[in-house]
């Protein structure tokens, strides 16, 4: 076990980034000692229980631009006073890759760093700011952050990204000598497994995560009317668009053509996700490598996504699961209706869940990390 430990930060976390920070600290915890910088974490988290946490506010990122901006700038200054007094060699921004000057400072006081991007966020956060100014003014803000991204990137020893394909959208060369492009999470597969036969499920198609813009949500609102009435399509989570998914899908969660869930707690992820058919992930290019599609897999359940970070390395069109080529809701009714026919399905549904097993798998996320580490324990990397 590397001696030095390793101390994790990020920026604060919402649900799906405590479940993220969660699987990378269980990994690392069998590579080295780890804590974590966070703000914001959920006082029921049980991440409090298994890590040391150094919390730097109990604040979110904010709701207005200028109180965004302003917490921006103090949890960068606080993070610096609290990797000042980090004994831990490794410090690993994970997600909170535009924090520069908390970078800059680990680097400067001779800390190894690593930046681990969870996917885009300049262009999250743009498309979050379309929502409420000009998309000009939304550009050039996001503009700003990826400036600041792109300089972590720089300054930075190492960056980790889940897959080659996601470190070339990211402007990274997955072949650099300071790029580490393999360090995707891993799938649990004692939980996510296929409880239900897939030849036994009934005709539903599905969609689980957050109910918001970059997700697509309006596009699956078109598709789902669209479906024929022998096919369910199951909404699973919650989110801003909600309310207006209810509205505009009334007439057909009516009929029971349409069915929303509402918020469902991760520990029944498995059970919604063998209930399908098939899931779509028409995602915006923000996700680095959305874990609902590596689960999903897991649980012999096909995946139709859009190729956005390392999806492409994940899922192959006929072998692992089907990508999205066209977000036409006509044409993705289409493409749905033919999956579903497809003779091969089962096959496919087979194959996914062995590429979980065989490439994502706990063991075999510890390995990537374990070599992660001994590089960076090289004497070059160490100031």
């Amino acid at each position: 076990m590397f001696d030095r430990g390793v101390c994790v930060v990020t920026h604060p976390l919402s649900a799906a980034g405590e479940n993220a920070t969660r699987t990378l600290l269980h990994i690392l915890a069998e590579v080295s000692i780890v804590s974590l910088i966070t703000a914001d974490l959920p006082s029921d988290s049980s991440i409090r229980d298994a890590y040391e946490v150094v919390e730097l506010t109990a604040k979110g990122a904010g709701s207005s631009i200028v109180v965004s901006a302003v917490r921006f700038v103090l949890n960068q200054l606080r993070m610096c006073v609290a990797i000042y007094y980090r004994q831990e060699q490794i410090i690993l921004f994970f997600g909170a890759t535009s924090y520069l000057l908390p970078i800059l400072f680990a680097r400067l006081i001779g800390k190894t760093v690593l930046v681990e991007p969870r996917g885009d966020v300049p262009f999250t956060l743009q498309l979050n700011w379309q929502q409420r100014m000009p998309s000009a003014l939304a550009w050039l803000l996001a503009s700003s952050v990826r400036l600041l991204e792109r300089g972590g990137f720089v300054v930075a020893h190492t960056v980790v990204t889940y897959t080659p394909t996601m470190a070339e959208e990211l402007g990274l060369d997955p072949d650099s000598s300071n790029v580490y492009p393999h360090g995707a999470r891993y799938v649990d597969t004692e939980t996510f497994y296929p409880r239900i036969p897939f030849e036994k499920r009934d005709t539903v198609v599905g969609f689980i995560g957050r109910l918001d813009e970059e997700k697509g949500i309006r596009k699956l609102a078109e598709v789902a009317k669209a479906m024929p009435d022998d096919v369910i399509f199951r909404f699973v989570g919650d989110g801003p668009l909600y309310d207006w998914l209810e509205g505009e899908l009334a007439e057909e969660i009516e009929t029971g053509k349409v069915e929303l869930t509402g918020w469902v707690d991760h520990d029944d992820v498995p059970r919604e996700l063998n209930k399908m058919k098939l899931l779509v992930m028409p995602s915006q290019p923000t996700e680095g490598l959305p874990t609902t599609i590596l689960e999903s897999l897991a649980c012999g359940t096909p995946v139709y996504a859009t190729a956005v970070g390392g999806v492409p390395d994940i899922i192959k069109s006929g072998e692992t699961g089907f990508i999205i080529k066209s977000q036409k809701a006509n044409k993705m009714k289409n493409n749905i209706k033919e999956m579903l026919n497809d003779e091969s399905l089962p096959v496919i549904s087979s194959q996914g869940k062995k590429i979980i097993q065989e490439e994502y798998s706990f063991e075999a996320a510890v390995e990537r990390y374990k070599k992660i580490i001994s590089i960076l324990n090289e004497d070059k990397f160490v100031n």
